[in-house]
């Protein structure tokens, strides 16, 4: 399966890295433009762009992805079956989320539809809750909209932090993802 893959913190590239450990065929990395950072305002890349480097992984950093042909164009020709977003930072324009065959997936850090938009991770350990987890969805036009695919639920502990939570969703979307795509290509998603 032929994929695009979109993310640019940390927690995208566990997701991106199990994709090529998997044998996945990763055509190319979308994800923010590098920002300046420090005193020197060194432009920095962003943690999915230096995991693509890393792997030879073609990187693409739009300024934004609405209303933009030429990046359009570029994803045409690219072709890919599938596009899987985790955390990229834009919402997904509808001619994007139609191009591939198999559509967009996302890979969210909450149990959708709990805590749809930012800040899912600090905002269950803020509320107390006693699970959160990882949620794969069709993409839908909105912010964290769609079919839910799969999930996987993670118990928090009494002493759990937004950092130490971070950590335990980025890998278990990863592992998630793995197990989700095979039923995503043989059409047996529910």
């Amino acid at each position: 399966m032929k994929i695009v893959f979109m993310g640019t913190p940390d927690f995208a590239v566990p997701s991106l890295h199990a994709l090529t450990e998997a044998g996945y065929a990763v055509a190319a990395v979308v994800t923010q433009p590098d920002k300046p950072k420090g005193r020197g305002k060194t432009l920095l890349p962003t943690p999915v762009k230096e995991e693509a480097v890393m792997h030879d992984i073609p990187v693409y950093q739009p300024e934004k992805v609405r209303n933009n042909p030429e990046f359009l164009e570029i994803l045409k020709e690219i072709n890919p079956e599938i596009i899987v977003v985790a955390a990229y930072g834009q919402i997904i324009p509808k001619e994007i989320l139609e191009l591939p065959k198999f559509g967009c997936i996302n890979i969210h850090a909450s149990l959708l539809p709990k805590y749809r938009g930012a800040a899912p991770i600090q905002q269950a350990v803020i509320d107390g809750e006693k699970v959160s987890g990882v949620t794969i969805q069709q993409m839908g036009e909105g912010l964290d909209t769609g079919d839910m695919i799969s999930k996987i639920v993670i118990p928090l502990s009494q002493e759990e932090t937004g950092g130490s939570l971070f950590g335990k969703l980025a890998q278990a979307g990863a592992e998630l993802l793995i197990k989700t795509l095979p039923s995503i290509e043989q059409g047996t998603a529910k």
